[in-house]
């Protein structure tokens, strides 16, 4: 029996159904047997003139691996499909609608990545605790507990499992028997470095989009600065425009004063000597800031 915290989960369901398929209903009257049969889903070449297959418990957290990694990869290549695109949009473009989906694809990568992460993080330290794997052999416990003449002997099974069998080399499947002692946990090492493997896979995955997306990032803050400094370059070009037509309007407001100038009968040609020379100063005035600008670098050539 397999117990499931929400089995009627939409997520839940292919698991149970993958359960229902690979584990068929367990003979009462074979666990019966006791002294005459190895475990509980553990039976001998003889009976079934096939591969001894891996225990009941193996089988079930096979199923189990298998769902919960190949779940948390499709949602990764899900995730993959949208950001990729999205974040090329959001280079040739920057936009606030396109800002937003970025950001919305970021923090479901963050979510997602979490939870690989943890599934990993379980995995490894299953990994480096052989004590921990040897308390997972439940079928092995189940007969020494039940046999007390068998103590000492030793269960035989080989993986029978597919994705087992893609990992183990040939030679090693060339022997359909292992012998096992209380604490090898050879079978269950296999079983979870190959899910192991694939949830890394599925991280590296992740690992990838989130360099694609920083580098995206820095892209687009290098492209703010740009412009920020182009902005900067013409907020200087402005005011030096200004104190220019400044100097300019000075000369213009003296001049308008109520002031009599000796000079200011019958001398019309000075009006024109005026303007003249105001424009000329006003002229120089911005050409000096904006070649010293240029000089010290403030703006570009």
């Amino acid at each position: 029996m397999v117990l499931l915290r929400d089995p009627l989960d939409d997520n839940v369901i292919p698991i149970v159904e993958e359960l229902q398929r690979r584990l068929p209903p367990v003979d009462t009257n074979f666990l019966g047997q006791g002294e005459d049969e190895d475990g509980i889903g553990v039976q001998t070449e003889a009976q079934t003139g096939e591969s001894i297959e891996f225990p009941f418990e193996f089988r079930a957290l096979e199923v189990a691996l298998e769902g919960i990694c190949s779940f948390l990869d499709a949602r990764t290549r899900e995730l993959e499909t949208a950001a990729y695109p999205a974040l090329d949009e959001l280079t040739s473009m920057i936009s606030s609608r396109n800002l937003d989906r970025v950001r919305k694809l970021k923090s479901a990568m963050t979510r997602l990545t979490n939870r690989v992460l943890k599934v990993r993080d379980e995995l490894e330290q299953l990994l480096d605790d052989d004590d921990d794997m040897a308390d997972l052999y439940l079928s092995r416990k189940f007969s020494f507990a039940s046999s007390p003449s068998n103590d000492g002997e030793d269960l035989t099974w080989s993986p029978a499992s597919p994705t087992i069998e893609s990992k183990i080399s040939r030679a090693s499947r060339a022997t359909p028997f292992s012998t096992h002692g209380e604490n090898d946990v050879e079978e269950l090492e296999m079983l979870l470095e190959a899910y192991f493997m694939q949830i890394e896979a599925t991280s590296n995955k992740l690992t990838t989009l989130r360099e694609y997306i920083d580098d995206t990032e820095d892209y687009i803050n290098i492209q703010l600065d740009n412009h920020r400094n182009q902005l900067i370059q013409l907020e200087l070009f402005l005011l030096s425009g200004t104190v220019s037509l400044s100097v300019y309007s000075l000369v213009a407001a003296i001049f308008g004063m109520n002031i009599p100038y000796p000079w200011n009968n019958d001398h019309g040609y000075v009006f024109k000597w005026v303007v003249i020379l105001a424009a000329i100063v006003s002229a120089t005035i911005f050409m000096s800031i904006t070649t010293y600008s240029r000089y010290k670098g403030l703006v570009g050539s």
